[in-house]
């Protein structure tokens, strides 16, 4: 990706001797800080931008190379804002206007916003159409884009099959409760039974008994009868 470009130092046309000394106090603070930020002494060279930008808030090379400074210290969020905010504020020259386009879509590319980057070196572009390395860039957002887009609809995927696998157990988990529910609830049917089945059970069974012995003493009877019947037999037999 195209590293960030050091805005050259603008001269400017003062009308007043105030006015004059103001603008070579920042022009000065601005030429330390591009210094310091070569030889990539990021907070030093905030500093003097700074200090610039006390005097005239409103230069734009001050205002551009502090947000290439923030930029270089992971500080993407306050560098785009700046770089956004120089793009609709000032009065740009086509050359400028790329540059400021071309780093705001590093910005978006650090931060994974490949949508916003594309839009950005399009914009660049738009300024500068023969800079290969935004052409380049905004090729490699469009690729980053596909790619992230891809992942996007793989995860998706796998959020769906996994929240179908909870349902289906949360299903089951349902379904095994209300049949341990119904299990329970045959249970104590059960055992709270009307007490008259098991009254008739036991005079059911009360009766069988009684049956039973009746049979019995009914059999008994007859054996003895019988008993009787041949004893008297034998003695109205004969003897000889």
């Amino acid at each position: 990706m195209k590293r960030l470009i050091i805005m050259a130092l603008l001269l400017f046309v003062s009308g007043g001797s105030h006015v004059a000394f103001g603008q070579k106090e920042v022009r000065q603070y601005s030429r330390k800080g591009t210094k310091l930020y070569k030889k990539k002494e990021y907070s030093k060279a905030e500093i003097e931008y700074r200090k610039a930008l006390e005097i005239n808030p409103n230069d734009k090379v001050s205002n551009y190379n502090l947000a290439n400074t923030l930029y270089s210290t992971k500080r993407g969020e306050e560098a785009m804002k700046l770089y956004a905010s120089l793009m609709e504020t000032q009065k740009n020259s086509p050359g400028e206007k790329a540059d400021l386009a071309h780093n705001l879509g590093n910005v978006f590319m650090s931060d994974k916003k490949y949508e916003e980057a594309i839009q950005a070196y399009k914009e660049s572009l738009r300024a500068r159409p023969d800079d290969e390395e935004t052409r380049y860039n905004l090729a490699l957002a469009q690729k980053l884009l596909e790619q992230q887009k891809q992942q996007q609809q793989q995860q998706q995927k796998q959020d769906d099959k996994q929240q179908e696998n909870q349902d289906q157990n949360k299903d089951q988990q349902n379904n095994e409760q209300q049949q341990d529910q119904q299990d329970k609830k045959e249970d104590k049917t059960q055992q709270q039974e009307d007490p008259s089945e098991e009254k008739m059970s036991k005079d059911n069974a009360q009766k069988i008994l009684e049956a039973f012995l009746k049979d019995e003493k009914d059999t008994q009877k007859k054996v003895d009868k019988a008993k009787q019947l041949r004893s008297r037999s034998g003695k109205n037999k004969k003897q000889w």
